[in-house]
């Protein structure tokens, strides 16, 4: 197991949204104020999720830059706004470790298998879950795909890992969704489970 903290940003303040709902933000501070406390705990690493990208599908380097230098070295896996594989190969060029994909993987019928061919261990699929359906662009829209449907083409793409979160949980502090990880663990790729 690992210990990979998760923070959700808007601007450059760590947040949390309930459910994921952009106007229900429960938190905010300045990241700066947030990561040393994190850092202290000796993280694997660090899942960052730019929300402004992941609902205007742009990624920001000034904010990747500013996270490398707070990270203390800890490695950084990086979602939001990656519409792209150029934009992916970008980020890790920049020095983040791991990019998470999930609107654009699942926004065409080849995309998957693209960021697949393309990023090899680099990439983590988003299998971002609403009523047993995955839910795409910053968890606004339902893209039509069921979670087991999501899964199995991953495991058939070569992914080999997958970032599961369940949206009715996230920020809820309820606990997490076993039920959800019962379906989605041992099919293949490896799952970060998250919400």
């Amino acid at each position: 197991m690992h210990f990979i903290p998760a923070l959700d940003l808007l601007g450059h303040d760590a947040v949390r949204l309930e459910q994921g709902d952009y106007d229900r933000v429960i938190f905010r501070r300045p990241v700066e104020e947030v990561l040393p406390p994190i850092l202290n705990l000796h993280p694997d690493l660090l899942h960052i999720v730019d929300l402004d990208g992941a609902r205007e599908g742009l990624v920001r380097d000034d904010l990747i830059r500013d996270l490398l230098a707070l990270s203390g070295g800890v490695l950084l896996q990086m979602s939001g706004g990656i519409r792209s594989v150029e934009t992916a190969r970008h980020l890790l060029e920049l020095g983040v470790h791991r990019v998470i994909v999930g609107t654009a993987v699942w926004a065409t019928p080849h995309g998957l298998m693209e960021f697949a061919d393309s990023l090899g261990d680099a990439l983590v699929v988003a299998v971002d879950v609403r009523n047993g359906r995955v839910a795409t662009g910053g968890w606004l829209e339902d893209s039509g795909l069921d979670v087991d449907d999501a899964v199995g083409r991953c495991a058939e793409a070569g992914v080999r890992r997958l970032h599961v979160t369940a949206i009715s949980r996230d920020g809820t502090m309820s606990g997490p969704d076993l039920d959800l990880y019962r379906q989605v663990c041992g099919r293949g790729p490896a799952v970060i489970a998250a919400g």
